[in-house]
């Protein structure tokens, strides 16, 4: 098959995509696909071109473009299948104030939150009380979260140049173990038990530095509890209207209660990424989770 291999873009989260594209890749060639890249940075207006003479687009963008759908629209524009969820669900999940919103109706336990737009952050004070987590409300990789505890930490937050012009997130902060949750069409997934062997919470260096953080596949942890957080996954997948594949990110207090913190679209897939790790564990190799991917996104076709 000839597929199209969109990666890279404009985002914050640029190098991850790529890396994401190598392996890929790699794993496309391995099963005798015929594979060209298309990076959206380079030449967005070349999509059209690009698509002509290929079957298939495999997307792997983070951030904008990409998780917030521009890039599947265009897609479905052209009448050209690919895998993951469609424009109008990738945009609900990267919204991270709109998807709380949907959580919080499908009676998804989730941080207290209030939303900061761009606008209004020069005068905003919180009406949650400190510590806080936050975070830009539609970026991801863990980009541009802080951890704040008082007034002080919040204007040295809010001073830094990256945060500048953006809408913003603030949750009440949840103390306990960090998981995550993959979603699979016709596969149940394990939970991920994820342990940063520095710094408080699981941030960019965390997520992309071999070693920097111990990832536990299966979690170790009670079977009621592996239980709850694949049905909360699965019904936060459903509930933003996702197909194909996700990824819900939870903190779970040490009573044992799981807060649901937000869903990815397109999970990442580097050497390192969560996701593969739990398709691994169910017995799907890296190509095979590429192959049960193409298979979904097949069924988009016009």
């Amino acid at each position: 098959m000839n597929i199209l291999l969109i990666a890279g873009g404009w985002s914050g989260e640029r190098e991850v995509a790529l890396s994401g594209a190598r392996q890929i890749e790699k794993g496309l060639l391995t099963l005798g696909h015929q594979v060209t890249h298309f990076d959206p940075a380079r030449d967005l207006r070349g999509l059209y071109e690009a698509a002509a003479g290929h079957e298939f687009a495999f997307i792997n963008l983070h951030g904008s473009p990409g998780e917030d759908g521009l890039v599947q629209c265009l897609l479905e524009r052209i009448g050209m299948p690919y895998q993951g969820s469609d424009s109008r669900a990738s945009l609900l999940a990267l919204n991270k104030a709109v998807s709380k919103q949907i959580f919080e109706a499908a009676g998804l336990p989730t941080p207290a939150w209030e939303f900061v737009p761009a606008s209004h952050v020069a005068e905003w004070r919180p009406l949650l009380p400190f510590p806080l987590v936050v975070k830009p409300n539609t970026g991801g990789s863990s980009l541009g979260v802080g951890i704040v505890a008082s007034e002080d930490e919040l204007e040295a937050y809010l001073a830094q140049p990256e945060i500048a012009g953006q809408d913003l997130l603030a949750e009440a902060l949840i103390r306990g173990q960090e998981l995550t949750c993959g979603v699979l069409e016709g596969c149940v997934l394990p939970p991920i038990l994820i342990r940063p062997k520095s710094g408080e919470f699981f941030d960019y260096e965390s997520k992309y530095v071999a070693g920097a953080t111990e990832e536990i596949c299966p979690a170790p942890i009670p079977a009621e509890l592996t239980e709850r957080l694949q049905v909360m996954a699965r019904a936060a997948h459903d509930a933003l209207g996702l197909s194909d594949y996700s990824r819900a990110d939870f903190m779970v207090t040490a009573d044992g209660m799981p807060y649901l913190l937000e869903v990815n679209t397109l999970p990442g897939m580097t050497a390192t990424s969560l996701l593969p790790q739990e398709a691994q564990a169910v017995g799907l190799s890296f190509e095979q989770l590429l192959t049960r991917l193409i298979e979904l996104g097949l069924r988009k076709r016009p």
